[in-house]
């Protein structure tokens, strides 16, 4: 049997090629959009790509299901409760779909979204199950939200109830050595407290993730819904993209290069200029008007917060970064990156552009502690709700950064403004993006909320004799 995991940090996207050996028959399990590193292990592992398994309507970003039956003429299998705009194969709950000796079997798993489900994976008929692939259900360390793609269609509270049935009557019935392989892990914002971990057990799962445990519906509820994390905009784009018949992913186009004069254009138009450069080196230099989205975080999706899936994208980025970013955008459905610039990490722009390079203002603690004693900024919290729970700086602002674009008319004018996250790389794309909307007076934390609790910290040990 042929198991392999497909692991991206940027999206923290996790999918499957599952094949039998003896047949050459395969499925590919929640694919992304670039295929190519299915279709190349499937030619190194004698396998046929027949079908591909979406375990939900993914929001986060754009499925590959399109571009495999394009690529291999597979066929593509939901959960029944799914409706597409392209045939499905509809999947029942314990329909068994044989590979040759490989079997799978499908469990529904509402709750995510009422079309969730799981996949168990048997290397022959009759067998102990040895993994199951959750999608967006059990998660290493959490299960997945309720309050995504469907909350218009039914509330958020009847997905979280049907969320408990599935872990607890469903999931969690499994054998304890039953492998765990879902969708997304640390840092996705499809859950608030996933690991670090790509795989684990049903039965480490029983043992350690706090979301499982033993406790009322009522009580499960109340846990699932609080503080889960900001939705960025995209989300719901994506999660409607993914329903529909769209646009191929174009793996001949190579994003163009663009001069000084067109990139000048762009920063005059209605282009979002993004600079995927590190925090330092915007900060020591950028363009009026470009926002900081650093290629080393989470990149694609927090170009998702500051730009709509239908702009026009320019870029800025490190020699070499230029068309690996452009998929990653594309990833999510930004198809309409019209070209970018190239700029050394001695930070020199062309210069017919040093008119227009700023330099970013950042502002340390110390400095953020005298301006709130005197009461001389606006402080604004872009952290996610559950971050915020653990601690906040008094008198702050909260505006989860996946909202800040929609709501610049919340923040007072009468002061300057001072932004922070958590360590200072969301607070950069904040600042920027605050400074790109025609808000002048804008600065971020260094070192973020984590810096300021440090100093806090070691404030009370010289303070206690």
């Amino acid at each position: 049997m042929i198991l392999e995991q497909y692991y991206i940090e940027c999206l923290s996207h996790a999918s499957y090629l599952i094949g039998d050996e003896t047949t050459g028959r395969a499925v590919v399990v929640d694919p992304r959009r670039d295929i190519s590193d299915y279709l190349a292990d499937a030619r190194r592992f004698g396998l046929t790509i027949e079908g591909v398994i979406n375990t939900h309507f993914h929001a986060d970003f754009v499925s590959g299901h399109l571009e495999l039956v394009n690529a291999a003429g597979a066929w593509i299998g939901f959960g029944e409760a799914a409706e597409t705009d392209y045939p499905i194969r509809r999947l029942a709950d314990g329909e068994r779909l044989s590979l040759g000796e490989v079997e799978l079997e499908i469990l529904t798993t509402p709750g995510h979204t009422w079309e969730s489900i799981s996949v168990l994976v048997r290397e022959r008929p009759g067998a102990d199950a040895v993994a199951v692939l959750t999608g967006d259900s059990l998660f290493i360390g959490d299960v997945g939200r309720p309050d995504l793609v469907n909350a218009a269609e039914s509330s958020t509270t009847e997905l979280a109830r049907a969320m408990y049935r599935t872990i607890h009557d469903k999931l969690l019935r499994l054998p304890d050595d039953v492998v765990v392989m879902p969708a997304h892990g640390a840092g996705s914002s499809c859950g608030k407290n996933l690991s670090t971990e790509l795989t684990s057990t049903i039965g480490e799962q029983r043992r350690t993730n706090p979301s499982v445990q033993p406790m009322t519906e009522d009580e499960f509820v109340a846990m699932l819904t609080a503080g889960q994390p900001a939705a960025p905009a995209y989300f719901t784009a994506d999660a409607a993209m993914n329903k529909r018949v769209h646009p191929l992913l174009r793996t001949d186009r190579a994003v163009p290069e663009l001069t000084a004069t067109a990139l000048r254009a762009a920063l005059e138009s209605d282009v979002r200029v993004l600079d995927a450069r590190t925090v330092e080196d915007f900060a020591a230099g950028h363009l009026r008007g470009s926002v900081n989205v650093g290629f080393d975080g989470r990149f694609a999706e927090t170009a998702g917060m500051v730009a709509d899936i239908g702009d026009q994208i320019a870029l800025i980025t490190y020699p070499g970064d230029e068309q690996q970013a452009a998929i990653r955008l594309a990833r999510i459905g930004v198809d309409n990156v019209i070209g970018y610039l190239t700029v050394d990490r001695d930070g020199e722009f062309p210069a017919a552009l040093t008119d227009l390079v700023r330099t970013a203002p950042r502002t340390t603690v110390a400095e953020l502690d005298e301006l709130l004693a005197a009461d001389a900024v606006t402080l604004i919290d872009i952290r996610n709700p559950g971050e915020r729970e653990a601690g906040a700086i008094p008198g702050s602002l909260h505006i989860p950064l996946a909202q800040l674009r929609l709501r610049v008319d919340d923040i007072p004018a009468d002061k300057p403004i001072v932004v922070h996250c958590a360590g200072g790389w969301r607070s950069s794309v904040a600042a920027s993006l605050l400074r790109a909307n025609g808000i002048a007076q804008v600065s971020d934390l260094l070192g973020g909320y984590q810096a300021w609790t440090q100093a806090q910290r070691k404030e009370h040990r010289c303070a206690t004799p």
